[in-house]
């Protein structure tokens, strides 16, 4: 088993592509009007220009935090909100707007935490059960997961591999 990492990013934004198509979000609407359990503040950068769907999917809602490092096995995972506050244990800075939204290309994973936010927001599902429900079900992938935390199973069966693949 590995982290996927970016790859699941297209793979996340066919889902929210989904939820536009039902009705449930708008491309071009200012994500705090769906976002509940936390918003993106609000500075001068987004007086004019909101962050919108569109730009967090693009890549061009001038967000801050290019890529995170990921965690160690024996490291504590922050929470989703730990994350864009940028509150320990995070091992990144405050996922905020720092330039004009919807202006310019600036690759910012960051923006695809606000994203998971906002799935678990609107399905009120954890990010995981939404992308297993919408997506990797429906593809049969059952090998695949949005969890951070694999269970002792998965990690057991996938040394089993390893070992398997060694032989």
């Amino acid at each position: 088993m590995f982290q996927a990492a970016s790859i699941s990013k297209p793979v996340a934004a066919m889902a929210m592509l989904r939820l536009v198509q039902e009705n449930k979000l708008n491309l071009d609407e200012d994500v705090n009007k769906k976002l509940i359990s936390w918003k993106v503040p609000e500075n001068d950068f987004t007086k004019e220009q909101k962050v919108t769907l569109r730009g967090l999917l693009s890549h061009s809602s001038s967000l801050t935090v290019s890529g995170f490092r990921g965690y160690a096995a024996d490291e504590e995972i922050s929470t989703i909100l730990q994350i864009l506050d940028g509150v320990t244990p995070a091992n990144s800075i405050p996922i905020r707007v720092d330039g004009t939204p919807n202006k310019d290309f600036r690759y910012a994973g960051g923006g695809y935490v606000v994203v998971q936010k906002l799935a678990e927001d609107v399905t009120k599902k954890p990010f995981p059960f939404f992308m297993q429900e919408e997506v990797l079900k429906k593809l049969n992938m059952t090998r695949s997961t949005y969890q951070q935390m694999l269970l002792k199973r998965k990690l057991n069966s996938s040394k089993t591999l390893k070992e398997k693949l060694r032989d």
